[in-house]
């Protein structure tokens, strides 16, 4: 019960060091700017917050996946864009001006819808649109909010801290894989008698190829931030749910836990598959492109 508490407080840490750090490196002004691409702000929701959840249900429906295990991947449905996703969209040449209105999208969007939608989709997770706002709002809109300030009141304020930043992250990232796989190391190797393994590779699969394929009127550089994105879940976001629940079945952030590998490798093959033909060009947070 120790090792979960300094799991839970080790967790918090690194999502809001990650959305700290992304802050601090997202000019407002340039996310700004590719919000006002409408296709963006479609393609996000449709596959973020619609087609994304909907797999997932469909997912718990098709196959017979335990209830625990079908409510963690309603919840990673729910909660699309790891914090980390401009070093595989740095890898595949896409761009990254567009990544910066995207991951602000997301982050804002997951925050508002995951309280309402949770209640509706997660059978049996009966918890109140308050409970799980909370710690949306406090480890991820906040920090995010707050490094963003940062930026913008001073440019070498932020890149002074940024460094900080990044590297408790990092201590805490390594902090909460040994912690998880201490916690939940039992519950990770039960899984290979189930179908979590199964659901999350068809989920992974479908999102990361369909999300590519099917973003009409996108450049290419725009596709493989949408296909990245959608390939790796926030979860945080996905686990934040779960956290004020006493009474927990822990096979549910078992599920959430599992997906961290998939997601890096789907992320990994997006940038395999779909990167190559990308610009040789190199971008960042500040060029804005769109």
């Amino acid at each position: 019960m120790t090792l979960l508490i300094i799991l839970k407080i080790s967790l918090m840490i690194f999502i809001a060091g990650n959305l700290l750090e992304m802050g601090l490196k997202l000019n407002p002004e340039d996310a700004l700017k590719g919000l006002r691409d409408i296709r963006l702000v479609a393609y996000t929701f449709l596959w973020g917050f619609v087609l994304g959840p909907g797999l997932a249900y469909a997912i718990t429906l098709v196959i017979p996946l335990e209830p625990p295990y079908a409510l963690g991947l309603i919840l990673l449905g729910m909660a699309p864009s790891a914090p980390f996703i401009p070093m595989f969209v740095n890898k595949a040449k896409g761009d990254l001006g567009f990544t910066a209105a995207f991951m602000m999208l997301v982050s804002i969007v997951i925050v508002i819808y995951m309280p309402l939608a949770v209640p509706l989709l997660a059978k049996g997770l009966s918890v109140s649109p308050w409970t799980i706002a909370k710690p949306l709002l406090l480890i991820i809109l906040l920090p995010m909010v707050v490094g963003m300030l940062v930026l913008r009141w001073n440019k070498d304020q932020a890149k002074r801290i940024n460094p900080i930043v990044k590297k408790t992250t990092g201590v805490f990232t390594v902090v909460t894989v040994v912690l998880s796989v201490i916690v939940f190391g039992k519950g990770l190797l039960g899984v290979g008698g189930t179908f979590a393994i199964v659901a999350q590779v068809i989920f992974f699969a479908i999102l990361t190829t369909f999300s590519y394929w099917f973003s009409f009127g996108l450049r290419h550089e725009q596709k493989i931030v949408l296909s990245i994105g959608m390939s790796t879940r926030n979860l945080g976001a996905a686990v934040a749910p779960l956290l004020p629940i006493a009474d927990l079945d822990q096979r549910a952030i078992v599920m959430v836990v599992l997906a961290l590998p998939f997601m890096v490798i789907s992320a990994l093959l997006a940038v395999k598959c779909f990167g190559h033909h990308a610009p040789k060009d190199e971008a960042s947070f500040s060029t804005g492109r769109s």
